[in-house]
């Protein structure tokens, strides 16, 4: 059996993850995929345009064959984590034989070559990097100096490291190397428009491009040549009962929390540096909203992303210690939470259910049966991450909350 793995946030599904998904299908000659998918929160510090359920079902509808929940300290953490989720709950599933990912450059051997590079962390690769970090550069920016002091034969083609698929598709292959998994990689130079771009193009916009339009409250027919029909008809269903969620629906409660910590400051939070955290107490009063707040911490040296992502952190709660307990106590994921599968592909469970080094879980309510207190513990964090986001949409679409233990797996 070749079963292909895919690791995305599906905000929304849109034509170029078909694509992916098709293409990760046909190279891979897999028999199943399975997708692990960030649940309400995602990596760039910003919450899921819809509900996981129904993202889950529209990657379903599509095509997927089974859809597993990232764990949001991964989800929402930077590509070294998101990475690091993925990657590690894909391989203790004992039978993903691939791993597709999208990559601006589609060259699979120079994504290699800076992933060795960057996992090996020589002495002189890390001199370098300190020596950078000291002179005031980014990490990203010194990361790409020291690569090229170290191979400087990767110069004709170093300006794609800062990508943000290629950067993930680096972390991808670190952790398979490190985690010394026996899954293949696959790279799809990715197509249509850019990652940033918030324009919409003709008919492969990228997701921040569809999620700007929604928020823009353009017509949604405009939306039809953007999405396959049935992910279309998936958003189209749930905005005509659900209002979208932005960031900016989380101002109160994150400037709530900020208020009521800044006596200790924000440094035991995960990403959080003691410069960041005297920034947010400097300028605490000066908060006009999530995103607003964001815009006034950034600097030359910590990006909008960074800020947002480390402020997501803070708001719920996700700590250094519980993200260091995790990778170490519970070697990274303990757990593969269903979220949806097609009725087609039991047989895929099946074997899963017989290959798995960790536990499927399918009903919470068994989840503490089967569960290490630890494990147990970091699904219950999880599940207060996901009522914080339910309690937002709840609010905002005067509709009730999702409750994690009643709602059940997507089936199509």
């Amino acid at each position: 059996m070749k079963v292909c793995g895919i690791i995305a946030e599906y905000n929304p599904f849109h034509n170029g993850h078909l694509h992916q998904l098709q293409e990760a299908i046909r190279l891979s000659h897999a028999d199943y995929t399975i997708v692990v998918m960030s649940g309400n929160f995602m990596q760039r510090g910003t919450p899921a345009l819809m509900d996981k359920y129904y993202r889950a079902k529209a990657a379903l509808s599509c095509g997927a064959d089974l859809v597993l929940e990232l764990p949001s300290y991964y989800a929402a953490g930077s590509a070294e984590y998101f990475a690091l989720g993925g990657v590690s709950l894909l391989d203790k599933l004992g039978i993903v034989t691939h791993l597709c990912f999208g990559s601006e450059c589609g060259d699979i051997t120079f994504l290699s070559k800076i992933a060795d590079i960057t996992a090996d962390e020589s002495p002189d690769y890390q001199a370098c990097l300190q020596s950078h970090l000291r002179s005031g550069k980014t990490y990203p920016s010194a990361r790409t100096a020291a690569i090229l002091e170290v191979c400087p034969n990767l110069s004709a083609s170093i300006s794609e490291l800062s990508s943000p698929n290629n950067i993930l598709g680096i972390e991808y292959l670190k952790n398979i190397k490190r985690l010394n998994s026996t899954i293949s990689p696959i790279t799809l130079k990715r197509c249509g428009s850019d990652y940033h771009d918030i324009r919409l193009g003709i008919n492969q916009s990228s997701a921040t491009a569809i999620r700007q339009a929604i928020l823009s409250e353009i017509p949604l027919t405009e939306l039809t040549e953007q999405m396959p029909e049935a992910s279309f008809d998936i958003l189209s269903g749930y905005l005509s009962e659900n209002k979208p969620v932005f960031l900016r629906d989380f101002s109160e409660i994150l400037y709530y929390k900020l208020l009521t910590e800044r006596d200790k400051g924000f440094t035991e939070y995960l990403d959080v540096s003691q410069a960041l955290s005297d920034r947010i107490v400097k300028h605490l009063y000066e908060f006009d909203g999530f995103e607003a707040f964001c815009n006034l911490l950034k600097t030359k040296e910590v990006t909008y992303s960074r800020i947002s992502r480390c402020l997501l952190h803070i708001l719920l709660d996700m700590r250094k210690s519980e993200l260091e307990h995790y990778i170490s106590e519970l070697e990274i994921t303990s757990y593969a939470r269903i979220l949806g599968f097609r009725k087609s592909s039991s047989a895929l469970l099946t074997a899963i259910s017989k290959t798995s080094a960790i536990p499927l879980i399918t009903k919470l309510a068994d989840a503490q049966n089967i569960l290490s207190d630890d494990a147990f513990n970091m699904l219950r964090k999880e599940i207060l991450i996901n009522d914080i986001y339910s309690s937002i949409r709840a609010s905002k679409s005067k509709a009730p909350m999702i409750n994690e233990y009643t709602t059940p797996i997507v089936i199509v």
